[in-house]
């Protein structure tokens, strides 16, 4: 069973079945599919999707998809979160100094590329002001099946699975700072957000600053150990709830709600890196806490699939295409220009043994969008035939893979496999 797990979980296999349901329980028999989706778990509660009446009185329905999207995921966008933390804010991040400049110009040619080329096919149709909305969908760059198939594409050893790496932590960053600034949640009101940085301010002061400020003068250190095995991660578990429920109010994405948390948390001045086998092995609170949260993800991976997937292939329209078109065409053309730029023009090289066409390659396995393209269809567009549309955009930038593996044999990438030390 744990050989089992551990292919389902490399593979995003729940991710792709709960999708699947999604798809084939909408075709079936859309209604009972929608009312599963919307079912409502609680109203009148302190969270859920706001709505405010006629006389001006607000309340809150939780429902089954909110749970899912808003609640559950917020897991998800902290593992992400951790692993961007890390690039970025440790010494030997792999996003600090001069190695990360060209991946991350790349990374932004991945992002103004897609939405230059989703926002011109908008306009063309004569749908700009109907369709512009969702010009962040293509932006998204899936790691986890991206890694998969640049692995397959380059080999486990070729210098632009890293480079492909580091573009798609900084994607994720890009994709957070997008959520957060052009998706808000109804009206904004970031005084709320006082209470997601202060409480995340206090518990870092209380449960991690202060005890290893007391125990300066105590080689034993009491009190950092009374706060690593009987405290634990609940402080940094109440912060995080504090955190999350101040971003709902301040009408930012709820999703995010645990971002501000991650920097609060004891964590070994070390990263390993993404899909590193060493990260496993690290037993600081941080990374013990990615570790414990792998498996739920997992699972809550396959129910946002099954919530979002959940389109009728009657529903593809112009968001489709556009949706598509960013991401196989704009992604490949920003990531193979702006790298070439950051390479050539600025003087920032490339990894030893990587070229210039290898991110054209490296762009066309960064088009698939799937888990965070369709989260960011479900807040562009309310629920209705262009959400609907926009997610099958998403759903068939699986073909991405297929293009990867063409493109890579006809610039003749030579696959190189990992060398192990004797």
């Amino acid at each position: 069973m744990y050989r089992v797990w551990r292919f389902v979980a490399e593979y995003s296999a729940l991710l792709i079945l709960g999708a699947l349901a999604g798809l084939v329980w909408a075709n079936t028999d859309a209604a009972s599919y929608h009312a599963f989706v919307e079912f409502p778990l609680l109203e009148g509660g302190p969270i859920g999707h706001l709505h405010i009446d006629a006389e001006g009185h607000a309340h809150r329905t939780l429902t089954v998809h909110y749970l899912i999207n808003d609640v559950l995921m917020a897991l998800f966008f902290a593992i992400a979160g951790k692993e961007v933390w890390e690039a970025v804010a440790l010494r030997n991040g792999s996003l600090r100094g001069r190695k990360a400049m060209t991946p991350l110009i790349a990374t932004a040619g991945g992002m103004v590329g897609p939405a230059a080329v989703y926002l011109l096919g908008a306009a063309l149709v004569g749908k700009f002001w109907v369709l512009a909305n969702g010009w962040a969908i293509p932006t998204a760059t899936d790691i986890a099946f991206s890694y998969l198939v640049g692995r397959l594409v380059f080999g486990a050893g070729h210098p632009a699975v890293m480079f492909l790496l580091l573009l798609a932590i900084a994607d994720d960053a890009g994709g957070l700072f997008i959520l957060a600034i052009f998706y808000p949640q109804g009206e904004l009101q970031p005084a709320w957000l006082l209470l997601s940085f202060g409480g995340a301010l206090l518990i870092y002061l209380l449960a991690n600053r202060l005890p290893r400020t007391m125990d300066s003068r105590h080689d034993h250190r009491p009190h950092s150990t009374f706060a690593h095995t009987r405290l634990d991660f609940w402080p940094y578990a109440l912060g995080g709830a504090l955190s999350w429920y101040g971003f709902q109010q301040a009408g930012i994405h709820p999703a995010l709600g645990l971002l501000p948390i991650i920097p609060a948390i004891p964590h070994a001045d070390i990263d390993f890196g993404l899909y590193s086998a060493e990260e496993t092995g690290q037993h600081d609170l941080l990374n013990r806490i990615e570790h414990m949260l792998k498996n739920p993800v997992e699972i809550i991976l396959f129910f946002f699939g099954l919530a979002n997937a959940g389109v009728e292939f009657s529903a593809m329209g112009e968001a489709t295409w556009l949706v598509l078109a960013g991401l196989i065409i704009g992604k490949p053309l920003g990531i193979a220009l702006f790298g070439w730029f950051a390479a050539e023009k600025l003087k920032l090289g490339l990894p030893e043994g990587m070229r210039i066409s290898d991110l054209v390659v490296i762009g066309c396995v960064a088009a698939i969008g799937f888990t965070v393209a369709l989260f960011v269809a479900g807040v562009a567009f309310p629920p209705g035939p262009v959400q609907d549309a926009a997610k099958m955009g998403a759903l068939f930038s699986f073909g991405a893979a297929a293009i990867a593996i063409a493109v890579g044999r006809i610039m003749r990438v030579e696959r190189r496999h990992m060398v192990v030390a004797e």
